[in-house]
Formats: structure tokens, sequence, C-alpha cells
């Protein structure tokens, strides 16, 4: 289940997040972000309990769209440990996001 953002509460529930948080940054006016839109709902599924997953529309919420200079959308952006890791620009295949994923992913025990 992805979690919907704000400039409110990025910081409590991304940058402070224990898990590494995928962020997608889309906007309602987005036709590339309503195609991605359900891989993000997919991979929120898949991976919960491993990576937390969420909206933020940057419409809405211009400040953080502007503090990690979100130039086009939709972009994705890995975050671990409150630091961003990784960017993923434009409507790609879900193999892609989640090759993009897995070095975050802590290894199962």
């Amino acid at each position: 289940m992805e979690i919907q953002l704000s400039d409110e509460n990025f910081e409590k529930e991304v940058l402070e997040s224990e898990l590494p948080v995928l962020v997608d940054f889309w906007a309602e006016w987005c036709m590339p972000c309503r195609a991605i839109a359900p891989t993000v709902s997919q991979i929120a599924d898949e991976y919960a309990g491993k990576l937390k997953v969420g909206k933020l529309n940057i419409d809405v919420n211009p400040k953080m769209a502007s503090t990690y200079q979100i130039m086009s959308i939709p972009t994705l952006v890995i975050f671990k440990n409150g630091e961003k890791k990784e960017q993923i620009v434009g409507n790609v295949p879900k193999s892609f996001i989640e090759d993009k994923i897995k070095p975050f992913l802590e290894p199962q025990k």
C-alpha cells in the first residue's frame, strides 16, 4: 500500500524511515505518471515490510520537489537512511525499478 506523502510528513515518513523508501513524484495531469502508477502499486504490495512506497503530488507539495530538484515526472527516488540514493526518471519497466531497489533492501534472514 502506498502512503500519500506531503511536504509536512515527508521528513517523518521518508527521511526518518527505518525501511528504504521509494517515492513517486507525480502530478494529476501527467499521463506517464498515470501509466506507471499501477507498477508502483504492485511494487508497494510485493515489497511490503521490506520497502515503503509513497506518492508525492508535486503540484500540491512543491517544496519537496524543489528540494530534490525534480525536473521531470514521473520521477521515482529511492531513499535509505534519510539519503537520496537512486533516481529513476520516466515510465520505465517494473524490472528496471526492481533492479534499482534490490541493492537497498535488507538481506533476508
